[in-house]
């Protein structure tokens, strides 16, 4: 319990703490944050001390009732903070102290605040992973509407940023989708490694009051307990994955947030953002600003900084537990609060998105065709280096006569190969294009609909 200076571990000092060190050296302005899972730990470890008979059953049950009213003066906003609070374990022992008396002291009888830290922080992180879960999937559900509603809309794919060969929207759509699905997979092997109790690991050696780690972790509902106490005080490899996780995921985003940008621009004018998700200059009256995919784009630079900075400080740490462990926190409730918002705020662009079908019509172009060109040489037989060199030569000798490539007439084609005949007036098709591509994985309308249907199917197995 607290010392007469208020700390938990005050007994061995003599003497103020210098206020400014007070201040440093306090978490209690984030870590409050936990406060509800602090009351879960410590009510599952009352009654690990019960069955280890170091609580009587009514000390025990005087503990569970005290918690549950720190837990309401938490959940009411009355739960008032002294000075000495450095933290939410010192700010919920000391009330419980106040209202049911010495009894609390019996609490910590065997806990550390090492393992009663991450023990708080991985329950917090397995209630976020849930939540951050469940705001994927909607994202993703979204888009996979949408690929569905639109499949029939073709307009130009991009590499290297020039116009490539004609897509589906849905194609497109669908190609930022998958990679969220595998964010999705693995947002949930994180929590699988989250899940894990490091609870009854003490400081570093263990507990030596037999304590049932395994009656804790029924009561707290984890996956497995840790397998050696030093480490498990120490590691902080769930909350490094975490960060990845969220820095891998915003990748995905603000790729998918630069090519909404791109063609939300006069120049390409292919969607149009709701004005809900937009905003105007200051200056300019006639602007409609891309705020919302800026901002998802901008919030990838803070992830990326916050996973960084935490492998800045596990890299160099001793064994076991080290101060610097403090900012794990911010980082992982900052991450937390950044995700939630950009899950919301690209669900909302998507779903609300305007495409310009015409737009997306005009921007398709013959010489988007060359490779259909060639491949329809292949299907006559020629070697597809050949058939590529033939097309090269095709699109050269439209350039060289300023024309369009399907503006070339079939004798001048026939300079080119002799195997050019009247079906190649097939190859100027846009629709007839895309539908080639029906290896699963392709733009056809029969390979875009399996990918609806395996996103969907991976959707409902991960809700299962």
């Amino acid at each position: 319990m607290a010392s007469e200076s208020g700390k938990l571990w005050g007994g061995r000092f003599v003497g103020a703490v210098d206020p400014i060190m007070e201040k440093f050296n306090s978490s209690i302005s984030y870590d409050r944050h936990l406060w509800n899972v602090d009351v879960q730990g410590s009510k599952a470890y009352s009654r690990g001390l019960e069955k280890a008979g170091l609580l009587t059953k009514a000390e025990m049950q005087k503990i569970l009732q005290g918690l549950d009213k720190v837990a309401d003066e938490w959940a009411q906003g009355t739960f008032k903070l002294h000075p000495n609070d450095e933290d939410i374990h010192t700010a919920n022992e000391r009330r419980l102290k106040e209202l049911i008396g010495e009894t609390a002291g019996k609490l910590h009888t065997g806990r550390s605040r090492n393992d009663q830290v991450v023990t708080d922080l991985r329950l917090w992180m397995r209630q976020t992973c849930s939540k951050l879960s469940a705001l994927l999937w909607a994202l993703i559900g979204s888009m996979v509407d949408r690929a569905e509603a639109e499949r029939d809309v073709l307009f130009p794919g991009y590499t290297h940023l020039q116009r490539a060969q004609p897509i589906r929207w849905s194609h497109w759509i669908l190609s930022h989708a998958v990679a969220l699905t595998r964010d999705s997979e693995r947002l949930l092997e994180v929590q699988k490694r989250v899940n894990v109790l490091p609870l009854g690991s003490g400081a570093i050696a263990g507990n030596p009051l037999g304590v049932d780690r395994e009656l804790l972790r029924a009561e707290l509902n984890f996956g497995a307990i840790t397998l050696n106490s030093m480490d498990a005080t120490s590691e902080r490899d769930f909350v490094a994955e975490f960060l990845f996780w969220a820095s891998l995921c915003m990748t995905h985003l603000s790729r998918m947030a630069e090519d909404l940008i791109l063609y939300g621009t006069k120049e390409f004018n292919f969607v149009q953002l709701s004005d809900a998700y937009s905003t105007g200059s200051s200056l300019m009256p006639q602007k409609k600003n891309p705020d919302s995919l800026e901002l998802i784009r901008s919030k990838a630079g803070r992830v990326f900084g916050r996973c960084a900075g935490l492998l800045m400080t596990l890299k160099g740490l001793p064994s076991t537990y080290n101060k610097d462990l403090q900012e794990d926190k911010e980082a992982v409730f900052e991450v937390s609060d950044t995700m939630t918002a950009v899950l919301q705020v690209a669900t909302g662009v998507i779903s609300t998105l305007q495409i310009h079908r015409e737009n997306m019509t005009q921007a398709l172009s013959p010489d988007m065709l060359a490779t259909d060109l060639a491949y329809y040489l292949v299907r006559k037989g020629m070697p597809f280096r050949q058939a590529h060199e033939a097309s090269g030569k095709a699109v050269f000798m439209a350039e060289t006569k300023g024309v369009a490539l399907n503006q070339l007439s079939l004798q001048e084609l026939q300079t080119i190969s002799p195997l050019f005949s009247g079906d190649v007036s097939h190859v100027w098709d846009y629709g007839h294009s895309v539908e080639q591509y029906s290896a699963l994985g392709g733009t056809a309308r029969s390979s875009v609909e399996w990918q609806i249907g395996q996103v969907r199917a991976l959707l409902r197995a991960q809700q299962a």
